[in-house]
């Protein structure tokens, strides 16, 4: 540990006002990202970080200090159990040389400008709240050792295994209202150019092992650009375009043209330096009165290959460890199944690694996932069948071998299906938004008549209750057909329910729901802004207490309640 005094370990309710205290100290700015009209360094895919595009998307419209993930108090990040029973033992017996913060010291290579008033302004932030920084560093201890060694093997600064904490405080479903996802905040046309996937199954932007891999050849990128890391940093805020055209205009002025000489958004002012700031803490906590979690000088993470999907919850049970330490360590699977088309990997606690591979060999692949025959009933549709399995539509194509979309009534489908129930896959790590059961009796009553095509998850969906609630209540299993006209019983809480076109506010599935600031643009409309998020018209005039307007005004403040993993290839 790096100060006598040993820290108590971080309250869990603290992770929510992290992420929001994390980028709370700069002031917002509206940057505009202008082209780059030099040579791309990477070649012309799609505009690439040199022209100026898709860097610009990375950061420029993250132009507010709120722009990383709001998370809600309520439903805290935990820390890992395994990180629990060791932390007594390492404040008490480890000397400082065995926590990785001597050796992330001993590769610093960024400049010491510790006397520059932006970085005594933030300087000055972090040592009136001292605890923040210790539950953020306490937070990056399954991660950091292996963005160390990474880093290490690029012969990089170190100071970039702390970027994080200005990015995302090391909240791995950080998600901004510019759609930047995961510790490194990739927005997704930035992450698909880094070879980033985004699909329903997976979101690479959050996958730890993906992102650090795409945010270090970014940074590496910038770097051969600019040749300077101050300007790699600025960069990878605002774009290699908002940089380039900053360093020209003080060339035709005949002025400096390093990092503290440009005029750059505000943002990207403040940026650079408090990540200079969290270096000089990290380099001396004591003279800053900070406490750093004493993060062992070891992997806490290992690679498993695994070759095929896999149902999470088998993997944790394999693993002997939590479901939601699972999704912790693995936040880049959306679903509760790794992806069928990879990656086919899944990072773990070292310790685990071994008794899971020998536990593993002995599941075949076929039984890795589970596959139940699903009796097509008159009505159904691939589109329903795969949202009652929480599968997709190509996948029960690719199994049973169809190149439409005609299924007939009586036939049977090969389907894949959850081990355990789905609200058991839940993210249960990570914020999202919980709905307690209403005891029938309880709550509004409403009457439902089935229509064509009417499924309970569908019905469950719209009326913001489970599917287990619903066949509860009418006496039906969770499979059970519906009957034309039959009449279905709903109890609903008032303030969840006002009219039934207008009842769509639960979250999709049981994913990450965040609270996201965003500001209304030129040209912007609820029906724009409720497609680019994935949300509803009604929801948003409900959150804003808009009642029946549908004007907006340039500048107007919203506040959207979006599923991070829902967002997914939107640009």
């Amino acid at each position: 540990m790096d100060t006598s005094t040993s820290p108590t370990p971080p309250p869990q309710q603290q992770a929510a006002a992290d992420a929001q205290t994390g980028t709370a100290q700069s002031q917002s700015a509206a940057a505009q990202c202008p082209q780059n009209t030099a040579a791309p360094v990477s070649g012309e895919a799609s505009g690439a970080a040199a022209s100026g595009n898709t860097a610009c998307d990375k950061t420029a419209s993250a132009d507010a200090s709120q722009d990383i993930v709001k998370t809600e108090a309520e439903t805290p990040l935990p820390l890992f159990p395994d990180l629990l029973q060791e932390a007594s033992a390492t404040q008490a017996q480890a000397p400082h040389d065995v926590t990785i913060w001597s050796d992330i010291r001993s590769g610093f290579g960024l400049p010491n400008d510790n006397s520059k008033p932006r970085v005594q302004a933030e300087l000055d932030w972090y040592s009136k709240h001292a605890a923040y920084l210790e539950r953020v560093t306490a937070r990056a201890e399954p991660y950091l050792y292996y963005i160390y060694q990474q880093l290490k093997k690029r012969h990089m600064p170190t100071e970039l295994a702390l970027l994080p904490v200005v990015e995302s405080a090391f909240i791995p479903y950080a998600y901004s209202r510019s759609r930047a996802a995961g510790i490194w905040q990739f927005t997704p046309s930035t992450g698909l150019h880094f070879g980033l996937k985004q699909n329903w199954w997976y979101d690479g932007r959050r996958d730890i092992y993906a992102s650090t891999n795409a945010a270090l050849d970014y940074l590496q990128l910038l770097h051969d650009q600019f040749g300077s890391w101050l300007l790699a940093l600025a960069a990878y805020n605002s774009g290699a375009g908002t940089v380039q055209a900053a360093i020209r205009y003080n060339e035709r002025r005949h002025r400096p043209t390093d990092f503290w000489n440009l005029n750059l958004p505000r943002e990207t002012r403040h940026y650079v330096p408090k990540l200079l700031a969290v270096k000089a803490i990290v380099q001396d906590p004591q003279k800053f009165a900070v406490q750093l979690w004493p993060i062992p000088n070891k992997p806490y993470l290992a690679v498993v290959d695994l070759k095929s999907q896999i149902d999470l919850a088998l993997a944790a049970k394999l693993a002997g460890i939590q479901l939601k330490e699972l999704y912790l360590l693995n936040p880049g699977y959306n679903r509760w199944a790794t992806d069928p088309d990879g990656p086919h990997r899944l990072l773990l606690p070292a310790s685990r690694v071994t008794g899971f591979e020998q536990a593993l060999a002995k599941v075949p692949s076929r039984e890795r996932v589970t596959w139940i025959r699903h009796r097509v009933r008159s009505g159904d549709t691939l589109s329903q069948i795969a949202l009652e399995y929480h599968t997709t539509i190509s996948i029960i194509r690719r199994t049973n071998h169809l190149n439409g979309n005609m299924i007939r009534a009586g036939h049977y489908l090969i389907v894949p299906r959850s081990s355990r129930p789905y609200s058991v896959y839940a993210m249960a790590g990570g914020p999202r938004r919980i709905t307690n059961p209403l005891p029938k009796g309880r709550g509004q009553k409403q009457t439902h008549t089935v229509r064509s095509g009417d499924t309970l998850w569908d019905l469950a969906r719209r009326y913001g209750v489970s599917v287990q609630q619903l066949a509860r209540w009418n006496g039906l299993s969770t499979h059970a057909p519906l009957h034309l006209g039959k009449k279905l019983v709903i109890w609903v809480k008032p303030t969840r329910y006002a009219s039934a076109s207008a009842s769509l506010s639960a979250p999709r599935g049981n994913g990450q729901v965040r609270t996201v600031s965003y500001t209304v643009r030129q040209g912007d409309s609820l029906y724009s802004i409720a497609r680019r998020f994935g949300v509803q018209i009604p929801d948003i005039r409900r959150w804003n207490d808009l009642g029946h307007k549908n004007l907006l005004h340039p500048g107007q403040p919203l506040k959207l309640r979006v599923d991070v993993t829902q967002q997914q290839n939107e640009s």
